[in-house]
């Protein structure tokens, strides 16, 4: 029961049976980090017209 509930892994490899959908490790992480740059990107273009609208 206790390793049925494990959420930490010592490779990617251990990750790789248990992703949703079937999917691969390698399409989880370009995923992931097309997300965090996207998001990322949009962080900055808010900072920026915030900073260009108060001057």
């Amino acid at each position: 029961m206790l390793s049925a509930l494990t959420l930490a892994f010592s490779t990617a490899g251990d990750a790789a049976d248990g992703l949703l959908f079937g999917a691969d490790i390698a399409s989880f992480q370009k995923w992931a980090l097309i997300y965090l740059g996207a998001s990322s990107l949009a962080f900055v273009v808010v900072w920026v017209v915030g900073y260009l609208r108060s001057r």
